[in-house]
């Protein structure tokens, strides 16, 4: 059986886009750029993309299934993919050295496949045993990788470089990506986006009537979003994380802090 080339091809993608962003930056620049966002006007133009397909294609496809589909079988979706993502959530977080969150995202796999109709019924959490979701470029900023400049990718939406870099990771080892025939692995990946968008659409609705610069607040909000998903454990462990550095760059983890300047 030949091996499947799309992850390989997908990983090409993805560099090839990144390294284009980054060529592109000299000249996508605005007169006062945000530090973590010196491709502004680049990413702006991508946002403004996104936001013509999500107004014409995915808002409707998902107002549509929020509508006419029965509010126990949208719970039910959410729910079996929430129950694949706990597999490589639990792999990320054996890969932060938080074993007790890799022990709880492996429990709620097994319990939930095996007594909830492979994820369809989500006991774990009934259970109180908590998901913890995790991805590659989480592990990448606990390794002490910088985010680098903040990106806006075509149909994905917010990024940045490292998390752009740690995508094709994600994608090779999302479960979803060994579903076969293709043609079903296809409509599987569209049914998640859509579960997803749908998931949003609140949010979305609040989110255009109350942002002044809907640019502005979703790259915030995405950036301090991401800090508190890499540092979450520090805030657990009653250590706050310091201030963002002006050059726009994480600190550094718990355990390596710079130390204070001298006076």
């Amino acid at each position: 059986m030949k091996p499947d080339p799309q992850p390989a091809r997908l990983t090409a993608a993805v560099i090839a886009l990144a390294a284009s962003l980054a060529l592109l930056g000299g000249c996508a620049t605005v007169a006062h750029p945000n530090p973590r966002d010196p491709l502004e006007r680049l990413n702006r133009g991508t946002f403004a993309f996104n936001e013509g397909v999500d107004k014409v294609v995915l808002k409707p496809v998902a107002t549509l299934y929020r509508d006419k589909v029965p509010s126990l079988v949208r719970t039910g979706v959410s729910n079996f993919f929430g129950n694949l993502g706990d597999v490589w959530s639990a792999a990320n977080a054996l890969m932060q050295f938080h074993l007790q969150d890799a022990e709880e995202d492996i429990a709620r796999f097994h319990l939930n496949t095996m007594f909830g109709l492979f994820g369809i019924f989500d006991l774990a959490s009934d259970l109180n045993i908590e998901r913890h979701r995790e991805d590659f470029g989480q592990t990448l900023g606990r390794w002490g990788l910088p985010p680098g400049p903040y990106l806006v990718l075509p149909l994905l939406g917010p990024s940045t470089l490292r998390d752009t870099v740690a995508l094709p990771v994600d994608w090779r080892y999302d479960l979803i990506s060994s579903v076969r025939p293709h043609d079903a692995r296809a409509v599987t990946y569209g049914l998640r986006a859509v579960d997803a968008r749908s998931n949003l659409l609140r949010v979305s609705s609040v989110l255009d009537e109350a942002a002044l610069d809907k640019y502005s607040f979703t790259r915030d909000a995405y950036l301090q979003r991401r800090r508190a998903e890499i540092f979450d454990h520090d805030e657990d462990d009653h250590e706050v994380p310091p201030p963002l550095p002006e050059d726009g760059s994480d600190p550094p983890p718990a355990g390596q802090r710079a130390p204070a300047p001298a006076r």
